[in-house]
């Protein structure tokens, strides 16, 4: 199985050049540190920052340079700050090419929740209902199962949702799936993992053609 940054790396393979991508707080955050040769993209914090890097090294953290998860950043040549209003216009104006995005629940056409778990304190709703709202290509990182080992790809979500049929790709600790009208496309296997572990673990109708071949994430 893949941890946090397994899943990241495998995520990151999926960025094209030129790209404008949004990460969501957690295991998206850790993409801006494995972006592939030979490519630039930028990305965008709904907080403001336009031009993210790389986590910084332990000594060279400025408070004042933060994503939305309230993190320390490092900015690229040419980043840019600006205000919530003007981010979110770029969000809603769908000048975002990929967002990547955590859930704590996905269904097999497409829905997410990600944002608030019943009777549980919360911040508030953030801005994945915007961003789920107005991208065109979104990928979920997530654990395959919760912490009771229930799986999280489900028929139907039963936590609030954060958007309606709007997710294209998941990249989980044991797998890469697609969205489809059919359910979910087993597109790659976690080393090490089986197909028949992958199926004891989801929930949601699992679609399986032909050989299912290993993730490479080097």
């Amino acid at each position: 199985m893949l941890d946090k940054t397994g899943i990241a790396k495998r995520i990151a393979k999926e960025l094209k050049d030129g790209y404008f991508v949004n990460l969501g707080i957690g295991i998206p955050t850790l993409v801006a540190n494995y972006i592939p040769t030979g490519i630039e993209v930028e990305f965008q914090s709904e907080n403001g920052v336009l031009g993210m890097g790389p986590f910084p090294f332990e000594g060279d953290e400025d408070a004042d340079i933060i994503n939305a998860g309230k993190q320390t950043i490092t900015t690229l040549k040419g980043a840019s700050f600006f205000d919530s209003v003007t981010s979110f216009a770029m969000i809603r104006g769908q000048h975002v090419d990929l967002t990547i995005l955590g859930a704590m629940e996905v269904s097999e056409n497409g829905d997410i929740a990600n944002w608030k778990i019943p009777g549980k304190m919360v911040k508030g709703m953030g801005g994945a209902m915007d961003l789920v709202a107005s991208a065109e290509n979104i990928i979920v990182a997530m654990m395959h199962t919760n912490k009771r080992g229930e799986s999280k790809l489900l028929k139907n979500c039963s936590l609030p949702l954060t958007g309606v049929g709007c997710v294209k790709k998941i990249v989980t600790n044991l797998a890469v799936l697609e969205v489809t009208n059919k359910g979910f496309k087993l597109l790659e296997r976690a080393p090490g993992v089986s197909v028949e572990d992958i199926q004891k673990a989801t929930e949601g109708t699992l679609l399986i053609e032909g050989d299912i071949p290993e993730m490479i994430l080097n």
